[in-house]
């Protein structure tokens, strides 16, 4: 709520307003709101309306699809499933690996050489190994 609208919403601070202004204005003051909200009380019942009529007219096409013989989920999931399909990503086949080390329990490993490199190539990478020691 702006700062403008919460003085409308204090009654201390309309009443203090209120002795500074003319019994004139604060009339015309009071048909301008009453014809603002009067507006707003349209606006809403013709949303409520709406969406009332839509509900109705919904209910109305479900009841029909039902004396077809038509279930108004197997629909939403015949259009749902196509578009689904194109929608997903296609998977590429694994990278063969490259290279193949032994890791601290002594179990037999590959790597691809791709994303971080395993510890057990790291330390004998530093110790001075050359990358091509380990290749398949």
């Amino acid at each position: 709520m702006s700062e403008e609208f919460k003085a409308f919403s204090n009654i201390r601070t309309l009443r203090a307003k209120s002795r500074e202004t003319s019994l004139e204005i604060l009339e015309e003051i009071l048909e301008k709101l009453t014809s603002i909200v009067e507006e707003k009380r349209h606006e809403e019942e013709s949303g409520m309306k709406e969406k009332e009529e839509r509900k109705v007219k919904l209910d109305a096409i479900r009841e029909q699809l039902l004396a077809d013989g038509i279930d108004p989920q197997e629909l939403l999931g015949h259009y749902g499933s196509s578009s689904a399909s194109k929608k997903q990503k296609s998977s590429r086949n694994p990278r063969p690996a490259k290279y193949k080390y032994t890791d601290e329990n002594g179990n037999e490993k590959s790597w691809t050489g791709q994303g971080r490199t395993p510890k057990a190539i790291k330390s004998a990478l530093d110790t001075g190994k050359n990358l091509d020691d380990f290749m398949i």
